[in-house]
This record gives structure tokens, C-alpha cells and sequence, in this order.
């Protein structure tokens, strides 16, 4: 009942106000420019009525202040806090007001909404989250898993079908947890549900044309390019992946698709990135998507090369070297798989997936080209980077001139006049302009690096696990892996191994706390327990972060200071780390100290479930609530 009314627009937090009259005229004017209300005056005029009846103070920081008016255009309910308690005329402090919004025509159905919301407000867990929450999805989580709780969702509703995509460019935890999370979600609201995923081995589980055109909604929560094409005519509602990583932000999206969100599509937009009404609140940020396709792409050449180098090492430091006395086959195998093979088109890789995420197949074969002229040329990561973004911008460029040539030379024109201008002006670029100043910043981070020592080297360590754990996959996450793949490109292995203890603690840290603090985490919390562990022993950070949303004022600190500690660690060691993904499974293989290592990462673990099982409180009886004041 709440959920239907209750939505993202109409949700303020920590609003500046002095008295309760400052809050109704905000609200007033919110729910008018939100088009919920057609006159603000009229019903201002309406709200003061009721609270001159009798006040609409609840106790516990509490105002419901409601109107059912003539003005309203469809029922609604605000909820807006305050920054600071304000006390009112009758001397009741308060904080959080809801204001509720119905048509004159709609009989006692505010009654009914405030009674509903009168019973939520009873559970004491629930008024403090109300005021710990720090965004409007947080809000809206809190009532949908209250809801739920309250079989207030009728799981026996057949509302139909709802397809969906879920994907993100690393296609490993956040696709599969989204499509997870939306599958339990749609059926606990009463929908058939089916989730075509985009992950790291392609499409699973694709919708077919029956399955697209049976759907009530098509929700796309994804950060890969999805073809519109497929649904022309549909109501679509597209947000970023981790908008649908959890049951309650799930459980959002489709409520916020049945509440008008979602958009339909209209014929002639090939993929979202064309429609600007689409994107609208997506948060997109394109060049963070273009470089997280290349190193999406290019993780499992470094995986390979890393591990290949490493074997060919525990044959001897020139075994894999044909003219060198030590020589054995076996690691002359490894070593030309690893270091000769996957790691010289590891950059290649990256720099041609960035030009085609930008522009498509025409800038990926002369990308690959720049991007092996940034190997010769000693430019590396940086260089690979520069050759990916520069040519995918040039392809654009060159496509766009080339479009209008005479219909002789159309037919040649994708094979050979775009490819040849293309390959030449981004080469040009990089043998004349990239390579030198690339590779002097290149070889001047090489010498940094390598100069650490003492204090330096342990606060890089810190910072780099510290950054993994922080968002757990997010913007930051991604960053510090950059650099680590920066530094692996030129043989430096000192920050994988810091950034992997950061990318295992988290995950591996929660389980174990659910494992001793029991008490502090839910029956269903607890089922979870072995496939956290599970994640977090493969270095998949994002097992935690449905912890981390659920309470991140405790969780997200706690992650990080134990990783912190057990990345400083590790490099105070000198632990050389040559595959940046794969977590035990390769420690064995890449790690110079396996023993020290799975300490450092041990230390991190236990420290972070300490301070979990410390700052986080004790799970109260579900009985437990306080007395609510005034009616």
C-alpha cells in the first residue's frame, strides 16, 4: 500500500527548516512542482485545516500531516527530514514529517495509509533507520523490506511478466546478484520474472521476441551498451547495475516502473545511449564505461600471462630462456605463454576494446595497432590507454567524415578508407606525440615505485587495499585496480598483491563475523555465510556489499581498516603478487610468500570481524517496539 505511493521524487533528507509551518509549505511546494498537486495554496490551506482539527504530532519526532483535497492529482506521500529537531507550538520535537496526498474522490484511503504507516512506526529498529538512512533508496528499502515483512506484498498476484538485462563490464558479481535480486523481488510483488544476463561469458538466458512482448515492464539494469531495438513499444526502465543489487533496491525499480517511471521506447533509438529521455538519472559516466570494457576484456590475458611467468620462475629464474644453461622445456613453455604471449597483447587488448566501446568495430583492428606501438615504444599501460581512448574519438571522427562519400567509393569504405585513416592518424599520434613522454612517465613511475621503502611503501600498500574495500567494485575500487594493472604491465607485482588482500578481506571478514557474532546479524543474513566466503576467497569483493548497504556507517570503516592493515603488511613484506585476479586459487602459483600472504590476509579478516562484532548491534527481538503518542 505504502510502496505504491511512496516514491524517489518525493523524498527529502536533512532538510534545512526552523518550524513545522517552514516543512508543510516545502512539502506543499515539492508535491506541486512534482505535478502530484495542482494548487499549492488550496492545499496548504486544506493541511492547516486538518492539524487546526486536531494536531497531526505522533511523539517519537513524528508529524503526519494529510489532506484529502480536490487539488490533488493522485494519491501521494512525501516524507522529508530535517536536519536537526525543530520544536513545534504544543512543544513536541520533531524530525521526520510524512505528508500524505489524496483526491477528495478517494474515500478514506488516507485513513487506511495512515494506519498502515502507524504500525510500521511502532517497531523502534524501524524509527531508527528511518533516521539513519542517508538516501531516498535507503528510504524506500526500509518500507519494501517492512512491507514484506508484514505480507503486505501479495505473492499470489499473477501481475504478469517482467523481462530484464542485468550486466556490468566485468561481468562477474554485480550481473548475477542484480539478476538474483530482481527474479525475488518481481516474485514477492506478484510477477512472473525472466533476466537475460550480459556477464563474462557472454549472453545467458536471452529474452525471446515471446518473452519481450508478453512483459508489463522491461527494467535494463546494466552499465553495458543494450540494443533498444528489442523493445520498441515496451516500458523501460534503465539504471545502473548496482541500482538492483540487492531484494529492496530491486523491489524499487519495479515499483517505480509501475509508478510511470518507465519510459516507453520509441522506434528509431538503436541502443540507450541514444535516447536522452532513457538515460535520464542513470549516473553514466562514459569515459569510466569505455575503460572498464578494455580492462574487462583484457584481465584474462593478465591473469594468464602473470600465472604463465610465474610457473616458468619456480623452474629457475632463466629456465624459460633457451640459451641460458638452466633451461628447461617445460618452463620454456610457461615463460613464452606468459611473458612472450599474453602479456605483449595484454595493452593491444585494452587500447582496442576502449575504441570500440567508444565507436565500434571500426576502431578496434587500428586500436590494436596503437595499442602494440605503445608496447615497442615502452609507453605500457598509460600509453595503451591513451592509444584506445585516441583512436575511438578519431574513428568517430573519421565515420563522421566519411559518410557522404559517393556511392563508387560506399562499398570500400568500412574496409579500407575508414580503417587505413583511421590506423594511420592514431598511429601518427602515437609514434610522434605518446610514446616518448608515456614512456618517460612510465619509467619515471618504475623508479618511484621501486624507491619505496620503509614508511612510504607501507602507507602505498594501505591506501591501495583501503581503495578496494572502500566501494567494494564502484568507481574507487576500479581505480586502484588501474593503477595495479598499470604497475603489472611494467613488471612491477608489489601493488596486486596489496590490492588483492583489499578485494578478499571484506567478504571473507563479514562471513566470519556471521560465524562468531551471531547474534548481530539475521537467520536469513546467516544463510549466507559460506557463499561470502566462498566470493571472498575467489577476490569478489561485491559478496559484501549487500552487508555494506544494509549498514554502511558500520560495515563499509570496519572493511577498510582491516584491509588497510593487511595491504600495509603485505608490502612492508616485498610480496610480488603476478596475477591480478583468482584470489587462492593462484596464490599458490604467483604469489613470492604464499605462507605470509594468506597471513596478511588472515590479519585483515579477523581485524575487520573484530570491529564488525564490536560496533555492531545486537539483533532485537522482533517484538520489540516503542509506544507511539497521539493518534
Amino acid at each position: 500500500m505504502i510502496g505504491k505511493i511512496l516514491r524517489s521524487d518525493c523524498i527529502v533528507l536533512d532538510k534545512q527548516l526552523q518550524t513545522k509551518k517552514d516543512v508543510i509549505n516545502y512539502m506543499a511546494n515539492h508535491l506541486y512542482h512534482g505535478n502530484y498537486i495542482n494548487n499549492k495554496e488550496k492545499f496548504i490551506a486544506d493541511i492547516n485545516k486538518r492539524e487546526k482539527e486536531s494536531s497531526t504530532n505522533m511523539g517519537n519526532l513524528i508529524a503526519i500531516p494529510h489532506a484529502k483535497s480536490n487539488v490533488v492529482n493522485q494519491p501521494v506521500m512525501m516524507y522529508l527530514r530535517t536536519d536537526r529537531e525543530i520544536t513545534d507550538n504544543d512543544g513536541q520535537k520533531l524530525r521526520s514529517f510524512f505528508m500524505i496526498a489524496v483526491p477528495e474522490s478517494g474515500s478514506d484511503e488516507h485513513l487506511k495509509i495512515i494506519s498502515k504507516l502507524a504500525t510500521y512506526l511502532m517497531e523502534e529498529n524501524f524509527l531508527k533507520h528511518l533516521l539513519s538512512a542517508e538516501t531516498p533508496y535507503e528510504i524506500l528499502s526500509i518500507f519494501n523490506n517492512k512491507a514484506a515483512e508484514s505480507g503486505d506484498f501479495s505473492n499470489n498476484q499473477n501481475k504478469g511478466l517482467i523481462v530484464g538485462i542485468t550486466g556490468c563490464p566485468t561481468g562477474i558479481a554485480h550481473t548475477f546478484m542484480a539478476k538474483k535480486a530482481l527474479e525475488e523481488a518481481g516474485q514477492e510483488l506478484g510477477y512472473e520474472v525472466k533476466i537475460e544476463t550480459h556477464g563474462a561469458i557472454g549472453v545467458e538466458n536471452k529474452l525471446t521476441k515471446e518473452d519481450i512482448k508478453r512483459a508489463e515492464y522491461v527494467i535494463i539494469a546494466c552499465d553495458k551498451e543494450v540494443q533498444l531495438s528489442r523493445f520498441i513499444g515496451k516500458k523501460v526502465l534503465q539504471k545502473k547495475v548496482v541500482d538492483a543489487k540487492n531484494v529492496s533496491l530491486a523491489k524499487n525499480l519495479i515499483i517505480n516502473a509501475e509508478n510511470g517511471m518507465a519510459k516507453e521506447i520509441k522506434p528509431g533509438g538503436k541502443t540507450l545511449e541514444d535516447s536522452k529521455e532513457m538515460l535520464q538519472g542513470s549516473e553514466k559516466k562514459g569515459v569510466y564505461k569505455h575503460l572498464m570494457s578494455g580492462v574487462s576484456e583484457m584481465i584474462p590475458f593478465v591473469v594468464i600471462g602473470g600465472i604463465g611467468i610465474a610457473i616458468a620462475f619456480m623452474f629457475g629464474i632463466f629456465a624459460s630462456d633457451p640459451t641460458h644453461e638452466t633451461y628447461n622445456p617445460i618452463a620454456g613453455f610457461f615463460g613464452q605463454l606468459g611473458g612472450d604471449s599474453a602479456f605483449k597483447l595484454f595493452i593491444p587488448i585494452l587500447a582496442g576494446f576502449i575504441a570500440k566501446s567508444i565507436a565500434g568495430r571500426q576502431g578496434f583492428a587500428p586500436a590494436m595497432i596503437a595499442g602494440f606501438m605503445a608496447v615497442i615504444g615502452g609507453s605500457g599501460f598509460i600509453g595503451g590507454m591513451v592509444a584506445g581512448f585516441a583512436t575511438g574519438y578519431i574513428a568517430l571522427g573519421v565515420m563522421k567524415i566519411t559518410e557522404n562519400l559517393p556511392d563508387v567509393l560506399k562499398g570500400v569504405n568500412a574496409v579500407l578508407i575508414c580503417p587505413l585513416l583511421i590506423a594511420f592518424t592514431s598511429g601518427a599520434i602515437m609514434f610522434f606525440v605518446v610514446n616518448t613522454p608515456a614512456s618517460w612517465l612510465n619509467e619515471a613511475l618504475q623508479s618511484w615505485l621501486q624507491s619505496m621503502s620503509g614508511t612510504n611503501k607501507v602507507l602505498l600498500g594501505a591506501i591501495l587495499a583501503g581503495m578496494m574495500a572502500s566501494d567494494m567494485g564502484g568507481p574507487i575500487n576500479k581505480t586502484a585496480s588501474a593503477f595495479g594493472l598499470a604497475m603489472f604491465s611494467s613488471n612491477i607485482f608489489e601493488p596486486s598483491a596489496a590490492l588483492m588482500v583489499g578485494g578478499m578481506v571484506p567478504p571473507l571478514a563479514i562471513s566470519l563475523a556471521m560465524l562468531i557474532f551471531k547474534n548481530k546479524f539475521t537467520k536469513e543474513e546467516r544463510k549466507s555465510s559460506l557463499p561470502t566466503a566462498i566470493m571472498g576467497a575467489s577476490f569478489i569483493t561485491e559478496g559484501a556489499i549487500p552487508f555494506a548497504a544494509a549498514d554502511p556507517l558500520r560495515m563499509i570503516p570496519a572493511n577498510i581498516i582491516g584491509s588497510c592493515i593487511g595491504g600495509a603488511i603485505c608490502m612492508s613484506l616485498d610480496i610480488t603478487l603476478m596475477a591480478p585476479h583468482g584470489g587462492i586459487f593462484v596464490i599458490p602459483f604467483a604469489c613470492s610468500a604464499p605462507v605470509a600472504y594468506i597471513a596478511c590476509i588472515l590479519i585483515g579478516t579477523v581485524i575487520t570481524a573484530l570491529i564488525i562484532g564490536v560496533t555492531k548491534p545486537t539483533i532485537r527481538s522482533e517484538n520489540s517496539k516503542v509506544e507511539l503518542l497521539g493518534a
